[in-house]
């Protein structure tokens, strides 16, 4: 344990941590690994919340509903991400001076190798994957957790080289001592708008990831991923000529470093303008913490995505169906659209929980579509003003239970919601395994 990590802990014998799940456990796992006597307890408003049946007996735990007392009685509470700071409790702690922070300001102060970290929008999940295949593949012992995957704090080991984190802004709202190699912010677009009180209090938040870092990797096309801080040394990515680019050779278009190519864009197994521009990111921050992109190019060339990303999931009877599940905003599903190339009509799944998102952006590059737009969720409503073909459906089931026979040569199915799922199923994940089932299945009947 350094001497920094150990100036965090003097004084701290009494420890909230506010809810359970995957990251809460993580938590308590971690505090229970630290060579301090610490009273750990826990709270969760859920009446049952998973990961209950993991935790060590040891453990105190209040389920159903606040427990004010032991917050206000606490040296210091560690909060999941998905509790925002202005909830009336977590303000009464704040009130009293007690500091409240989350599982990666705790990993911050224990690490004690280089940090890689990426937030934006959109893009965040696949950038950081590829950075951590492509570290993986130059030889680095890496790895990559955070917002996607391994919690951050399961992640520490100390053979570790590099760790790649993805974070989103409910993360970087309670980290503030995070130091980093590299820190990349990829756009910013309308997200949880029911969380924040407005764009600028969102990008504010994701800001916060410049804190302590030492080169900036920003999108030249979004000023507003540039740091406020004008000291912090930038890296840009961008689709010209400039810094980590594009450039055109002999009629064939390549990633470029300085107006130097390096890869050619053909030879990339990933769809879309979108994916050229997570691939400049990726070898950007590598670049920044000196593995070189000659290092790296047989990877990024067998790089194939995430799952859930733009999935091409199913191929059968010349119609494919493509799983973007991940696409819970409304720019994630208009980065998908724009890297499509299909012969046919596109019947493109739409709905979920809105999120109190506008959804009349997607209706202009709609209009530029062969395409039946098929609206299902809570807020599926909100979708059908957006095109002439739009129709509304209970479920992702009955859409295609609908819609199989009349699929033709050329055709794609894509589900692409710009909505949370939690409408409906557990998490995005669990509603892209469930469009594959369903594409795999009704599939069969046309190959």
């Amino acid at each position: 344990m350094s001497q920094a990590a150990l100036s965090k802990w003097q004084g701290i014998t009494q420890v909230v941590v506010v809810g359970l799940g995957v990251t809460g456990l993580s938590v308590v796992k971690h505090l229970q690994s630290l060579p301090y006597d610490l009273t750990i307890k826990v709270i969760d408003t859920r009446a049952q919340p998973p990961g209950i049946d993991d935790l060590d007996e040891s453990i105190e735990i209040h389920t159903g509903s606040w427990q004010l007392d032991w917050l206000l009685h606490a040296d210091l509470v560690v909060t999941n991400p998905g509790i925002a700071l202005s909830t009336v409790e977590i303000q009464q702690v704040l009130g009293k001076g007690i500091p409240v922070v989350g599982d990666i300001e705790l990993f911050a102060w224990a690490v004690n190798a280089a940090v890689i970290a990426i937030t934006g929008s959109n893009g965040k999940s696949t950038v950081t994957d590829l950075t951590g295949v492509l570290a993986k593949s130059a030889g680095v012992n890496v790895a990559v957790g955070g917002n996607i995957g391994v919690p951050a704090l399961d992640l520490l080991d100390e053979s570790i080289e590099l760790y790649v984190l993805e974070l989103s802004s409910f993360q970087l709202e309670t980290t503030s001592s995070l130091e980093l190699d590299a820190a990349a912010y990829l756009n910013l677009s309308e997200d949880h708008m029911d969380r924040y009180q407005g764009m600028d209090d969102y990008g504010q938040a994701k800001q916060r990831i410049f804190m302590h870092t030492k080169t900036a990797v920003v999108n030249r096309d979004d000023r507003a991923t540039y740091p406020i801080n004008n000291h912090t040394p930038i890296v840009s990515f961008g689709f010209d000529e400039q810094d980590f680019g594009v450039v055109w050779l002999e009629a064939q278009e390549y990633l470029s470093k300085q107006g130097q190519p390096i890869f050619a864009i053909e030879d990339l197994n990933l769809v879309g303008r979108h994916n050229v521009s997570n691939s400049l990111v990726a070898l950007a921050l590598l670049d920044c913490v000196g593995v070189g992109c000659e290092k790296v190019s047989s990877a990024l060339k067998t790089y194939t995505g995430l799952t859930h990303r733009c999935q091409l999931v199913a191929d059968n009877g010349g119609i494919k169906w493509i799983n973007d599940s991940k696409a819970t905003n409304v720019a994630s599903t208009l980065a998908a659209l724009s890297g499509l190339q299909i012969d046919g009509q596109l019947h493109l799944l739409v709905g979920g929980v809105g999120k109190g998102a506008d959804f009349s952006e997607l209706a202009p590059v709609l209009s530029k579509l062969n395409v039946q737009l098929h609206c299902f969720g809570v807020d599926g409503d909100d979708f059908l003003s957006l095109h002439p073909s739009a129709k509304r459906w209970d479920t992702i089931e009955h859409i295609l239970e609908g819609i199989y026979s009349q699929l033709k040569n050329g055709d794609a199915v894509m589900l692409s919601p710009a909505c949370a799922s939690f409408d409906q199923f557990k998490n995005f994940m669990a509603r892209g395994d469930e469009f594959t089932r369903l594409a795999h299945y009704y599939s069969g009947f046309l190959s």
